[in-house]
């Protein structure tokens, strides 16, 4: 097995950087291909993980399919199921300091972000799932007391294929594998390539909690190869992604042509934010700073566009750029850090011609907008103002720090406003006016909608999106439906049929 040893802020941290099949780290099969890992706060190389190939994923696969028919799937009980995510999560809270590191070296995300959100609420979701392990039930149908009666199983639904973002390398990779092992399914991961470190350190720790060998496995690699290769694989029973809207599309696609398997997608999104005149303008300035300041930006539900009702429009700037002003962008590992660098070059790329595009377009910078000099990938939050509805910076997604601030007059313009989009996962709004909230919500094309807050999810509650931002539901109960297949028994202990007809 490869390792690397990275300088976290007072050890060294040991990571593999090899592939993670069948219970093992390993070299590729057939290729010498890595991935340079690079810190995104200094642009200093950390490591370089083997990339794997499509027979990678092919052996990774075999591997997932193996122990699916042998050592998990039917083969192990709830309780066991739900004892082994109890050990993994025992595990996580031992590293959570350790990881949280690493994540903050790979990603940038400040480090008590990660270990207190990210890696907190993976904890909490290992434990959600843990205890649905032993609750997955089916219905018993009445069809005629005398002669018949239905049943209904929900089956593992088999090999699943897992590609995560590089946004929340360790919670979404969680999200996407504790329900998948709480109902029986095994699993092929591909990390992002730009942040693959903390999937291979996760693989180390399910090997230590005793997950059977194949149940789960690891497979660095860049999208088009490995990616493409997990989507389209003849064996892979499921495929659930999650990046953007343009990459949904070739994964769907993928699936379809191959074996037309099960396809979950969480997807962009270009989120409205509306704040109504009878908000408390100071808490819902709060949300809104978090909402686009939050993990630099780079989130698919970041509040990116932003409505003010006209008659409190400029008392509420002032507060949003007072506030958006505070936060401290800078080096993940500095406790004073409240935003790091964005993830990549290419990443910090895009979203600097987005900035310039939103100047050329004629929007007002109220704050930010100027490049800083010197190492890292820092972009400092940006405002615009004086924006239309035919702006890039308003129609598309940044997946940064830029927030686009217009105005409205009335709740009907509002909400005609937020829904002129092609994306649906989020949305938000801000009003003490009881009834405008539930009229508002309930209009609003959005996956997920807050009220008077922003942005926090709960393990317990399901997330997905509508139109374009995605197809079925991570977190919550609904979750555990997409690794499972319905099957319907139906028993006949009393009708005699008499033939022919």
């Amino acid at each position: 097995m490869s390792t690397v040893s990275v300088q976290g802020i007072s050890k060294q941290i040991s990571c593999p950087t090899s592939l993670f099949i069948d219970g093992n780290f390993v070299p590729s099969s057939d290729s010498t291909e890595t991935i340079d890992v690079i810190n995104p706060a200094t642009e200093e190389k950390l490591a370089a993980v083997v990339a794997a190939s499509s027979k990678d994923v092919d052996i990774a696969v075999k591997a997932a399919r193996k122990a699916f028919q042998t050592s998990w799937g039917k083969n192990v009980t709830g309780f066991e199921r739900s004892r082994l995510l109890h050990k993994l999560a025992d595990l996580f809270e031992r590293d959570a300091q350790e990881l949280a590191e690493l994540e903050t070296l790979n990603n940038g995300k400040p480090v008590n972000l990660a270990r207190d959100f990210d890696i907190g609420d993976t904890v909490g979701c290992l434990r959600y799932y843990a205890g649905f392990a032993d609750k997955v039930v089916g219905q018993t149908i009445e069809v005629d007391h005398k002669t018949k009666f239905a049943f209904t199983k929900h089956d593992p639904i088999g090999v699943c294929g897992q590609i995560i973002p590089f946004n929340y390398p360790i919670m979404i990779l969680v999200w996407k594998l504790a329900p998948a092992l709480a109902v029986g399914c095994t699993t092929v991961i591909k990390p992002s390539e730009i942040t693959p470190l903390t999937a291979l350190k996760i693989a180390e720790l399910t090997k230590e909690a005793g997950f059977p060998p194949g149940v789960i496995n690891v497979v660095p690699g860049y999208g088009p190869s490995t990616g493409a290769a997990l989507a389209a694989h003849p064996d892979v029973d499921k495929v659930a992604f999650t990046g953007s809207t343009a990459t949904g599309r070739k994964v769907m696609e993928a699936a379809a042509k191959s074996n037309l398997k099960k396809v979950s997608l969480e997807l962009g999104g270009k989120s409205p934010h509306l704040v109504f005149e009878s908000a408390d303008l100071n808490q819902a300035a709060s949300w809104a700073a978090l909402g686009i300041c939050y993990n630099t930006g780079q989130d698919c539900t970041a509040g990116s566009r932003l409505y003010v009702q006209d008659t409190v429009y400029e008392k509420f700037l002032d507060l949003l750029v007072k506030k958006v002003g505070a936060t401290v962008v800078g080096d993940g590992l500095a406790d004073t850090t409240h935003a790091g660098p964005l993830v990549s070059k290419s990443q910090y790329d895009r979203v600097w011609s987005y900035i310039e595009s939103g100047k050329q377009e004629g929007a007002k910078v109220l704050l930010g907008g100027m490049k800083r000099t010197g190492k890292g990938f820092y972009c400092d939050p940006t405002i615009f103002a004086d924006i239309t509805d035919t702006m890039k910076i308003v129609k598309e997604e940044i997946f940064g720090p830029v927030l686009a601030v217009g105005k409205f007059k009335t709740e009907e313009e509002a909400i005609d406003i937020a829904n002129n989009t092609n994306y649906g996962l989020g949305a938000g709004l801000h009003s003490n006016d009881a009834g405008q909230c539930l009229r508002v919500s309930g209009a609003l094309d959005a996956g997920t909608v807050w009220i008077n807050q922003y942005n926090l999810l709960n393990n317990n509650v399901p997330f997905g999106g509508m139109k374009q931002s995605g197809i079925g539901k991570e977190l919550g109960s609904y979750a555990v439906e997409e690794y499972t297949s319905v099957k319907a028994v139906h028993w006949n202990f009393g009708e005699k049929l008499e033939w022919p007809l």
